[in-house]
């Protein structure tokens, strides 16, 4: 018996060793030596790799994001699922330990005195005409891992966790996306709100200056209702931007977790400057950066371990019970040792049969799920750089319409200044002063829409590189 049990451990070391199943082994995407629209070629450093509060410097902002990452409750959720996850993973690594239960039972049993039993009992000649049975005992169940079925339920269970973990990293990164382009979109609100009241009280000075050549009898009623109509205009875009304002506060104070409500800032738009040199690294190290891109390697862990799963259904399970304990037909007798001690050991090899046809197809079907990982993990590496690439082209972009829109500006203000004067000295007529005023309003909200377009441009960058979990 000895020899016997050690032939069979050694058969089981050798056959735990085997693998039904070949791993496929994360592919090697084609990528580029360097990003498209890079700016410095060969620069292997990222700004993925600034922490985000040395990226974003702004101390107003450093709170919001704070607060989000504390609060958001998308976050709060991704803590909860790392938290089942790891209880998970734990609880995998006892598919390896023996399930052990306690059986106590008391029967009793009053058979026919027709039945085999019944003249059995009559003929030992017991004195009683029902049977009673009490038992106690320990039950012990194991299954070798002779095809790697729980070797392979653990790297499924580890590679889950690990993803659960980048998706908190991928959640965190959107939220300080998120915050800073609402906190840029703020303060681009607070400049056009800004412009729009400075235009109304340059309207109400061109309005009370044409009243007055209105009644002197210089111009026509059409000129003052011209000139109302273009004070009304820019009048009607405070309420509008003071309405935008408050929506963006309330979606802001929601997106850290907070009661809808008034935001505090001293910054202003142009007080933020857009950073010169925005190094984006190569390409290649966004597999390991990007947290998205790293869930979908982790995928194919998942998907390997689910195809080994299902092969290994397929082949034989050898099982090995025992249990033993205590046994009596007397309860007096229950507990009398060593007389009622008794032991079982077997062993059981189950080969299925009948639904080996159902094991081969779900095997077939994993294998299918792992080729759309393949597949799935090569998309996201082809999003994740032409994320980058768009970026830096709206950059790159964005600053020379900032340079152009910039010296629009200077030069529709020159222009206003120069009409107003000339209209006061009788040079120029109403029309030409009401041209030139709405012309350097339109051209200074659109400069405060490429400023605050620019930083949410660098925001995007930091975000499609892989940074902001850090």
């Amino acid at each position: 018996m000895k020899n016997l049990f050690s032939k069979l451990a050694f058969i089981l070391v050798v056959l735990s060793g085997c693998s039904v199943s070949k791993d496929i082994e994360t592919p090697k995407p084609a990528l580029p030596t360097e990003f498209r629209n890079v700016a410095t070629v060969g620069d292997t450093t990222s700004i993925a790799d600034i922490q985000w509060k040395s990226f974003f410097a702004d101390a107003t902002l450093q709170q919001l994001i704070d607060s989000a990452i504390a609060k958001n409750y998308d976050m709060q959720i991704a803590v909860k699922n790392i938290e089942a996850s790891q209880l998970l993973f734990k609880q995998v690594k006892w598919d390896y330990v023996p399930t052990v239960g306690l059986n106590v039972t008391a029967s009793s049993n009053r058979p026919s005195d027709n039945s085999v039993t019944g003249l059995s009992i009559s003929q030992f000649g017991i004195g009683t005409n029902h049977v009673e049975d009490y038992s106690a005992n320990l039950a012990l169940s194991w299954e070798a891992d002779i095809w790697g079925k729980i070797k392979n339920r653990q790297r499924a269970a580890l590679a889950q966790y690990l993803q659960t973990a980048e998706a908190k990293k991928a959640i965190q990164t959107n939220i300080v996306a998120s915050v800073s382009r609402g906190y840029y979109n703020l303060l681009m609100l607070d400049e056009q709100l800004t412009i729009a009241q400075k235009n109304v009280k340059l309207n109400d000075s061109t309005l009370r200056i044409i009243r007055l050549q209105y009644d002197a009898g210089q111009v026509t009623s059409l000129a003052v209702q011209q000139a109302e109509a273009q004070r009304q205009a820019a009048e009607q875009l405070v309420p509008q931007f003071e309405q935008n304002l408050t929506i963006q506060e309330n979606a802001l104070r929601i997106l850290t977790g907070e009661l809808p409500g008034s935001i505090a800032r001293n910054a202003k738009l142009y007080d933020l400057a857009v950073p010169e040199n925005l190094s984006a690294g190569v390409p290649s190290a966004i597999v390991s950066r990007r947290p998205d891109v790293k869930s979908s390697e982790l995928a194919l862990n998942i998907a390997n371990a689910n195809v080994g799963i299902n092969k290994a259904e397929m082949y034989p399970a050898l099982r090995i019970t025992a249990s033993g304990g205590v046994n009596s037909f007397k309860a007096s007798n229950w507990f009398n040792i060593p007389a009622s001690l008794f032991g079982i050991v077997s062993g059981s090899l189950l080969q299925p049969l009948l639904n080996h046809k159902e094991l081969s197809t779900k095997y077939e079907v994993a294998k299918v799920e792992r080729e759309k990982t393949v597949l799935q993990f090569r998309q996201s590496v082809l999003n994740a750089v032409g994320e980058v690439s768009d970026a830096l082209v709206r950059i790159e972009k964005l600053k020379q319409q900032q340079a152009i829109a910039a010296n629009r500006v200077k030069t529709l203000q020159q222009a206003t200044t120069n009409a107003n004067l000339l209209f006061k000295n009788g040079l120029a007529n109403y029309l030409e002063v009401i041209t030139a005023q709405g012309n350097v309003l339109q051209g200074e909200l659109e400069l405060a829409t490429v400023k605050r377009t620019q930083l949410d441009a660098v925001s995007e960058l930091y975000r499609s590189l892989g940074g902001g979990w850090k």
